[in-house]
């Protein structure tokens, strides 16, 4: 059994059990979060499509972190000119472990 669910402008394939890294979520660690945007669940041969989601059905999961990714470089060079710039971004992530898949 997967869903395929929406959260922070993306979307992700889930099944229970699965520890997935989604945008950040206004949850702290351990707590029991339900995402409502579920596009698609498909249970063996079933298979449930929204038009665009489903009214019913939901996604619970437990939150195991709430960190920050690895840290990107972004490095601005003009040839010649001496200009030579360089920034750094992390992005905050919330780590979720897929509970139950409710139809």
């Amino acid at each position: 059994m997967y869903a395929v669910i929406t959260t922070g402008g993306k979307q992700y394939k889930v099944s229970p059990g699965d520890v997935v890294r989604v945008e950040s979520l206004d949850a702290k660690k351990g707590d029991i979060v339900e995402i409502k945007d579920v596009l698609m669940i498909s249970d063996g041969d079933k298979m449930s499509v929204g038009k665009p989601k489903l009214d019913s059905a939901k996604v619970t999961a437990e939150v195991v972190e709430q960190d920050r990714g690895v840290k990107l470089l972004i490095f601005k060079h003009r040839r010649r000119k001496g200009y030579r710039n360089t920034n750094g971004h992390r992005q905050n992530y919330t780590a979720i472990k897929v509970k139950e898949i409710i139809a």
